[in-house]
C-alpha cells in the first residue's frame, strides 16, 4: 500500500532523514520508534507533502505521491493525525469532526462513519456539543484522531498520539486503536515513544535512530532484540 524508497529529506541543507526504506501492506499495523530527533514526524510530514525530500520515492497505491500535491493527498486516503493533537479550539467536537470529512469518501460515508467514531469513543458523542479547546488531552486525542477516521482513509499515520496523557489514558487510546483496526482493517502507521505499546499494538516495526532506519521486522522479534531491550525498554 505504502512503499517509501530510499528517501533522503529535511529543512533546508540538513538532512533529517537519510535513505530511508520503509513498507505498509494494506491492513496492517506498523509501528515506527525511536528517541526525540529522530526525525519521525519529519518523515509523516514527507509522506504528506508538508516536507519534500531531496532524493528517493514514496509510492500509495498506484500513485507516485511525489507528483501529487500536498493538499490532494488525503483524497488519496491518507489521515494525518499531527503530533500534539491540534484541534480547533474554537469549533466544537463534532464541527472538528465535521472538518475531517471534507474528502470525498469522508462526505460520501459521513452518517455511517460519525456513528462509528462516537461507538469508539462515546466521549465525543457526549461532548460533540462542547468546544474542543475546553477538553482534557485525551480528549482532544480522541478528537484528533476521530478527526482523521471521519475523512474515511485508507491509511491512517498517528503522529505520538500518547505524548502528554496519562498512562490509563494512553493504554485507552492504544486499545481503542487495535480495536478499530479488527473492526475495519484499517492499515496503521504509527509513530511513537511508548515502545512497548507501539511494539504490542503493531505486526511490524522500525526502528529510527537520527534520521536512519537501524533495526526493523517482526514486533514480537524487536520486542525480544537486545539492543531494543536495553534502550527502550528499560531491560
Amino acid at each position: 500500500m505504502l512503499e517509501i524508497g530510499d528517501i533522503t529529506a529535511g529543512y533546508g541543507a540538513l538532512p533529517v532523514l537519510e535513505h530511508v526504506s520503509i513498507r505498509v501492506r494494506p491492513g496492517q499495523f506498523v509501528s515506527i520508534v525511536g528517541p526525540n530527533g529522530a526525525g519521525k514526524s519529519t518523515l509523516f510530514k514527507t509522506i504528506s507533502g508538508l516536507v519534500r525530500p531531496s532524493s528517493g520515492s514514496i509510492r500509495f497505491l498506484e500513485h507516485d505521491l511525489l507528483q501529487v500535491p500536498a493538499h490532494e493527498r488525503a483524497h488519496l486516503g491518507i489521515a494525518h493525525v499531527p503530533e500534539g493533537r491540534q484541534v480547533f479550539a474554537s469549533l466544537t467536537v463534532l464541527e472538528n469532526l465535521e472538518m475531517g470529512a471534507y474528502t470525498k469518501a469522508g462526505r460520501q460515508h459521513w452518517r455511517e462513519n460519525i456513528r462509528k467514531i462516537f461507538d469508539w469513543m462515546p466521549v465525543l458523542e457526549e461532548r460533540q456539543h462542547q468546544f474542543a479547546g475546553t477538553l482534557s488531552g485525551g480528549e482532544q486525542q480522541m478528537v484528533a484522531i476521530g478527526r482523521g477516521l471521519a475523512s474515511a482513509p485508507k491509511l491512517l499515520m498517528l503522529d505520538e498520539p500518547s505524548m502528554g496523557l496519562a498512562p490509563a489514558i494512553a493504554d485507552f487510546i492504544f486499545e481503542r486503536l487495535i480495536e478499530i483496526r479488527k473492526q475495519t482493517g484499517l492499515t496503521i502507521l504509527l509513530v511513537e515513544q511508548r515502545v512497548a505499546e507501539a511494539l504490542d499494538s503493531a505486526e511490524q516495526a522500525y526502528v529510527l535512530e537520527a534520521g536512519k532506519i537501524v533495526l526493523e521486522g517482526d514486533s514480537h522479534a524487536l520486542r525480544a532484540n537486545d539492543r531494543v531491550r536495553q534502550a527502550y525498554l528499560g531491560m
